[in-house]
């Protein structure tokens, strides 16, 4: 076999492989870096990140990001169908540009391995990557390393980091206000802030606390997924 083709037929089978092998392995460990991490340290933002495990994150943060990210999170098996068309069919009468409907599984799956950004090439990658993530991990653990990793300030990675910056206490302590606070920077964390909140974020904050109300949590179980060998 020609050597190039056996250097490619490597490279591809490594590019295949890694991913679901990490995956398996930040199952049980935390993730020591993301390429957004990574990337943000290039632009001058200097890393605050602090892992906590799921028992040590206010329930509040759990019901409030579900609320507002990704209110099917429990039902669906990483897409929102539903929300992917409606998105499609709005991009198709001019109104808008994609936004990817993206669930708190796709951004979990972004977050850990791929860039920032919404090209087709990087929505390409984020799909295969968010059915490996469902398929190896139980829906807590998604979650838990979804608010370890999250950008949630210039430099601020995690509902931790985001919660000591912003007010001065751990994430274990977050109330209901504080919580909605922190989710409704999320879409825009390098202009917006908790501790310092516009008018646009106060009026995010009231909706987000209204949807929240029809979250259901167990701390055991944050889904009521039985099956799931971790919970």
């Amino acid at each position: 076999m020609n050597r190039w083709l056996l250097w490619i037929l490597r490279v591809l089978a490594l590019l295949l492989l890694l991913p679901p092998a990490l995956i398996l392995l930040y199952r049980f460990v935390p993730p020591p870096i993301t390429p957004l991490m990574v990337i943000r340290s290039f632009e001058g933002h200097p890393r605050q990140s602090h892992w906590v495990p799921a028992e040590d994150i206010s329930p509040e943060m759990f019901k409030s990001v579900i609320a507002s990210e990704d209110a099917k999170f429990c039902r669906h098996h990483g897409f929102d169908w539903q929300a992917i068309d409606a998105d499609l069919e709005r991009y198709e009468e001019g109104v808008g540009k994609l936004r990817g409907a993206s669930t708190i599984s796709m951004q979990t799956a972004k977050n850990l391995f791929l860039w920032p950004g919404r090209t087709f090439l990087r929505k390409g990658l984020e799909a295969p990557l968010t059915v490996e993530l469902e398929f190896l991990l139980p829906k807590k653990r998604i979650l838990e390393l979804y608010l370890n990793i999250i950008e949630m300030g210039p430099g601020i990675y995690g509902v931790e980091a985001a919660s000591q910056n912003a007010f001065h206490h751990s994430a274990k302590t977050l109330n209901a206000r504080e919580a909605a606070l922190l989710t409704a920077i999320l879409p825009s964390p390098l202009k917006s802030s908790a501790s310092k909140p516009s008018a646009y974020i106060l009026r995010r904050i009231g909706t987000i606390e209204a949807r929240t109300e029809a979250v259901p949590f167990d701390r055991k179980r944050i889904c009521g997924v039985k099956q799931d060998p971790l919970w």
